[in-house]
């Protein structure tokens, strides 16, 4: 069965949220997509990002960096491209539309893939997440900054709570932190090494999937 998504209507709301993104989430994101920028440049200088929206984590890559960001909004991607010619980022190679489940680069041509803040909006994360293993180099890792709602416990309850007010403010508890889990335990080369909290008070998380070096 062909599944069909909408691409269209997300292109059209990204573009009315791209002239307010930055002065809305500058604050709010910044300490999970700096770790997240970090934790990719640890792996190695080649760097994919998925959704790289207006370039708000671009300045967090290292000088030495080669960072691609792909984006399914031209209006996103156009902030991003004034955004690295305004700070002198010279770590960032390349700024494409590209469609996350539809990557248009080599097996094996990155050291890492950072996906801050979109994996939720993704229509079919799974595919996606098949699409950044396939272009990820052995021994590279996944790197998920998002609202990742808890599986069990106290943290669940709270959570669940708390959805209506998360929801007026344009969050969702509703992706789980063990689909990733569930994802990598599908494929025998992708571990989940790490799920942390991070600001504000670990609300969000970043989750850490390695593939299996050779």
């Amino acid at each position: 069965m062909t599944v069909q998504y909408d691409l269209e209507g997300q292109k059209r709301a990204y573009a009315k949220w791209a002239p307010i993104y930055d002065s809305v989430y500058v604050k709010l994101l910044a300490d999970a997509q700096r770790k997240a920028a970090q934790a990719a440049a640890r792996c190695g200088p080649d760097i994919l990002e998925v959704g790289v929206g207006t370039g708000l984590v671009l300045p967090y890559y290292p000088a030495g960096c080669r960072v691609s960001g792909i984006d399914l909004s031209f209006e996103m991607l156009r902030k991003a491209v004034e955004k690295t010619k305004r700070r002198g980022l010279t770590q960032v190679r390349l700024l494409a539309a590209m469609d996350a489940c539809a990557l248009g680069f080599a097996d094996e041509s990155f050291d890492a893939v950072t996906v801050p803040f979109v994996i939720t909006l993704v229509p079919d994360p799974e595919g996606a997440l098949d699409e950044m293993r396939r272009v990820l180099k052995p021994g590279g890792e996944i790197i998920i900054a998002s609202k990742l709602g808890a599986n069990e416990g106290p943290a669940m309850h709270v959570e669940q709570a708390l959805a209506p007010l998360v929801k007026k403010v344009g969050w969702s508890i509703a992706f789980k932190a063990g689909r990733l889990s569930a994802w990598a335990a599908r494929h025998p080369d992708m571990e989940m090494i790490e799920i942390s909290p991070v600001f504000p008070a670990g609300f969000f998380k970043l989750a850490r999937l390695r593939k299996a070096a050779r």
